[in-house]
């Protein structure tokens, strides 16, 4: 049996890009057209190394079962570190595309809670379904930081893969650009992804929830908005971002965490797993029984755990894959959920 269960690290075709340096991890039957069947012929088996034929051993997993959670009192400093003063938003529509069939493109920009910064954003608008739309609201996976522009955002992969159905379904899409992303980073910055624990991430941090929030405030100004019907919706880095943007904001009605979980451990105060109990709108999580990045143990089932949603507003699904489900999955499960708790698009 443990022969039959061997699994074997690699990275396939259609993996998400920035899993070129992480190992991966699949049932060793698995036939599926990421790893299709495989034959190979060694015409000189004795050269090769004997420990290139020996099973990969994927590193442990950290368990944070034992970690104390903040209590309602220490929560609330918690929470204070992500309020700010709204100010005009200063809206500027610097780009509007009507070329596509589907929807209509739009390039946004406005003010930054913060310093001086303005915040670009992508917004995408169905053409089949009438306004005031319901929307998504995405927070992308990481390679975003190493992209260094959302100029050509519709040909982009997460646009291509995890949103362009959602605007065909008759949802319309906002796709921010973050703190520390796309045209938005500063390369200066880079030692903060290498410490997270440090106090200059945690800082930037806050920015990025501003910057979701600040998204919000943007489209309830909006006519063709339907401000009562707002979905969050993160792949793999933006999924462990959700438990701390849904905990903070009520104006968020569901939740779909494609890929995530209990992230990495960071300062308490901004660190998911503390805020996870707080959330309490509808989440669904889609997840991968293999993922070796945030595994389903250790990781995915302990976050499905902790949320506050009660029972029968939360469900997490596992598919036999590594860190992202099977698109037609992602696709139908979405969809379904965001119909249930956005209602069907008229």
């Amino acid at each position: 049996q443990l022969a039959l269960r061997r699994r074997s690290a690699t990275v396939r075709w259609n993996d998400v890009s920035y899993l070129f340096s992480q190992p991966s991890q699949a049932d060793a039957f698995d036939r599926s057209e990421r790893n299709g069947f495989r034959l190979v012929i060694y015409p000189d088996r004795e050269s090769v190394a004997e420990n290139l034929f020996e099973p990969v051993i994927m590193p442990p997993a950290p368990d944070y079962a034992t970690v104390e959670l903040a209590s309602d009192a220490v929560f609330e400093s918690y929470r204070e570190q992500f309020q700010y003063d709204a100010g005009p938003l200063a809206v500027e529509t610097e780009l509007i595309d009507d070329s596509s069939g589907m929807w209509t493109y739009e390039r946004v920009s406005y003010n930054a809670p913060y310093g001086n910064d303005r915040i670009i954003a992508h917004l995408f608008l169905p053409k089949n379904a009438a306004p005031p739309y319901q929307t998504v609201i995405y927070f992308p996976g990481i390679a975003v930081r190493y992209h260094s522009s959302s100029a050509d955002i519709e040909n982009y992969y997460e646009f291509t893969a995890f949103l362009s159905f959602i605007v065909k379904s008759g949802r319309a899409v906002l796709f921010p650009v973050y703190q520390g992303t796309f045209e938005r980073k500063d390369p200066s910055l880079a030692y903060l992804f290498r410490g997270l624990d440090l106090y200059a991430y945690t800082e930037y941090s806050t920015q990025v929830v501003k910057d979701f929030r600040r998204s919000i405030d943007y489209l309830t100004v909006r006519d063709d908005i339907d401000s009562e019907r707002l979905a969050y919706y993160g792949l793999s880095w933006g999924a462990t971002w959700g438990p701390i943007i849904t905990a903070l904001d009520r104006r968020l009605k569901a939740s779909i965490l494609l890929a995530g979980g209990i992230g990495g451990r960071k300062r308490s105060s901004i660190w998911n797993l503390h805020y996870a109990p707080r959330v309490n709108i509808p989440t669904l999580m889609l997840g991968g029984e293999y993922d070796s990045i945030i595994p389903v143990e250790t990781m995915q089932k302990p976050l499905f755990d902790l949320l506050g949603t009660p029972d029968e507003h939360k469900e997490i699904k596992l598919y036999p894959t590594d860190h992202v489900p099977p698109m037609n999955e992602v696709i139908r499960e979405t969809l379904a959920w965001l119909d249930k708790y956005l209602g069907p698009v008229k």
